[in-house]
């Protein structure tokens, strides 16, 4: 398969497409995603174009993964959550929708479930908790 580069979260990184950004750097973008199935679910992706994991290279799995360690302990420290689910899919089978590698990282508190996928947040509410995170990374320095 071949990566399109109409997927939407290549147009976000084209700016095509708004977000809320969290964080970057020169190989990663992080950004909250708009179907949260918890409070300060957010995606990791590489800046450069891979399906998933499964055509990613060393180098764009190694910054995405240092990413997604440095947003489990923010989301963890924004939140006050016990611990972060990490979640990766892989082509349609495996249960991914967008072909544009990307992790999601989800806070996580003893006792609260997942939401279920496909619900829409209040725009309002995901500024707010992407200020939670974005103030928890300036702490962490």
């Amino acid at each position: 398969m071949s990566y399109d580069s109409d997927n939407i979260f290549a147009k976000i990184l084209r700016g095509e497409i708004p977000s809320e950004t969290l964080y970057e750097d020169d190989e990663t973008y992080v950004f909250m995603d708009i179907m949260p199935r918890a409070d300060g679910h957010c995606l990791v992706i590489p800046k450069t174009p891979c399906r998933n994991m499964l055509d990613a290279s060393d180098a764009q799995l190694a910054a995405c993964l240092r990413t997604v360690r440095l947003m489990g302990h923010a989301v963890m420290k924004a939140f006050g959550a016990g611990g972060v689910t990490v979640q990766q899919f892989n082509e349609d089978v495996g249960g991914q929708e967008v072909f544009h590698l990307h992790y999601h990282v989800l806070p996580r508190h003893e006792g609260i479930k997942l939401r279920p996928p496909g619900q829409m947040a209040d725009f309002g509410v995901l500024k707010e908790q992407a200020d939670k995170i974005r103030a928890a990374l300036a702490e962490m320095g």
